[in-house]
């Protein structure tokens, strides 16, 4: 039993050690992005969060146009010219970073004229928020080279003690300003992650190559549009709750998304570690491996889903109760809570796959065009539900569209594949 214990493990090795690093360095990262959240659910009162949660929602929508799927297109052309030529992985992190710098620059003078007109006195807080526009993309531009490159243990360790350094200014700033200690606690995060990470990877020539911009634009521009789509089904209500005022209940609903994201790590973590490897293959064409594991990926997480449902159906409602009573009091919670786990088991099927295989395999376009017709529709029931049924009617299109996508999507891409292997 233990030598065949010991036998799967160097079969997988590198993919274990892999995971483990890079579940460090995630941890390290988004740990300190959940304390926050956390301390501000503790120290805020439900409404004052609820506007933290909103204003995030703006940021990050607005992230998504600085990035557009720069970082992603990155880890999979390091991947391959780390294999195929090596003078144009060393070209990737300028050229992808002028991309970067031109979109932010594009969308911060987008905010700043536009920005006062639609967010009106919530308009200040956004401002506070303006540099992780920036920071943020080239923090995820760092962070796909190195995946690509499978630098897993020097990125966590790199973000475990910037992460341990934040700590300390993080509980200063929330404790003695609030929500604007809060604000600015992010920019700080960032700005130290990004120095950091910039200074572990220094074997780049700045020259401009316009067939590195070109493919790592072109297929970012194609992911760009997914994630889009993406915003739209998962996101887009949030902008819409805040629209028509309902900002408790944001509070409530963003408190149980991000304690399930938290849980979903592992399988976004994963996801990211195999891509190189499935990128590889695509690479070398060999699609009937491909085929084969996407296959026993897909048992795999769908029946882990159901069980981590149950589970957490039966606990977390109770640590709720005593670790947040003034959310769980309200007597929407449980509806909430009941969807957002939906939601939840949905994303663990997903979130590897999509990762780990759909996009490293070439596949963003099929991702693309699926996630924006899905983002439309979820968008207009969104606007639908919510004259019908108000803050929950939204949640409700959440998580139609969350099943459609994590369902529908799948068995597009087997038919595709299966075909193409003949």
């Amino acid at each position: 039993m233990i030598k065949k214990a010991k036998a799967k493990y160097q079969q997988h090795k590198e993919t274990i050690d892999n995971f483990f690093w890079r579940s460090l360095q995630i941890g390290a990262k988004q740990g300190i992005i959940f304390l926050i959240f956390i301390l501000c659910a503790k120290l805020l009162s439900p409404y004052d969060f609820g506007i933290y949660n909103y204003v995030l929602a703006i940021v990050f929508f607005l992230i998504i146009f600085g990035d557009f799927g720069i970082s992603t297109a990155t880890s999979k052309y390091v991947a391959e010219y780390n294999v195929t030529d090596k003078k144009k992985l060393k070209l990737v992190l300028f050229n992808s970073g002028i991309i970067i710098l031109a979109l932010t620059i594009i969308i911060s003078i987008l905010t700043l004229i536009i920005g006062p007109w639609y967010l009106k006195d919530k308009y200040v807080y956004v401002l506070y928020l303006l540099p992780l526009i920036f920071l943020a993309p080239m923090t995820s531009l760092y962070d796909g080279i190195y995946r690509g490159l499978k630098r897993f243990k020097q990125l966590a360790i790199i973000s475990t003690m910037v992460g341990l350094i934040s700590i300390v200014f993080v509980y200063i700033l929330i404790s003695k300003y609030g929500l604007i200690g809060a604000l600015i606690s992010q920019n700080l995060f960032y700005l130290i992650l990004l120095i950091s990470i910039g200074l572990g990877y220094r074997d780049f020539e700045v020259k401009w190559n316009k067939s590195v911009m070109k493919e790592v634009g072109r297929y970012s521009f194609i992911y760009g549009l997914a994630i889009i789509g993406n915003y739209l089904f998962i996101r887009f209500g949030i902008l819409l709750l805040g629209y028509y005022n309902y900002i408790e209940e944001i509070a409530t609903y963003e408190l149980l998304t991000k304690i399930f994201m938290l849980l979903l790590f592992p399988f976004t973590l994963l996801g990211q570690v195999v891509a190189p490897n499935f990128a590889v293959l695509s690479a070398k064409r060999e699609f009937k491996k491909v085929y084969n594991k996407s296959i026993k990926y897909t048992l795999t997480f769908f029946v882990t889903g159901l069980i981590l449902g149950l589970l957490f159906y039966l606990i977390m409602p109770l640590i709720f109760k005593v670790y947040f009573p003034e959310y769980y009091a309200k007597n929407y919670f449980n509806i909430t809570f009941l969807l957002c786990l939906i939601i939840y088991i949905t994303n663990v099927w997903a979130a590897t796959f999509d990762a780990g295989i759909l996009i490293p395999t070439g596949y963003a376009s099929l991702m693309a065009k699926f996630y924006l017709i899905l983002g439309i529709f979820g968008s207009i029931l969104s606007i639908i539900l919510i004259n019908y049924f108000g803050y929950i009617g939204v949640v409700y299109s959440f998580t139609i569209c969350s099943f459609l996508m994590a369902v529908g999507l799948r068995v597009i891409y087997f038919i595709k594949i299966k075909d193409f292997n003949g």
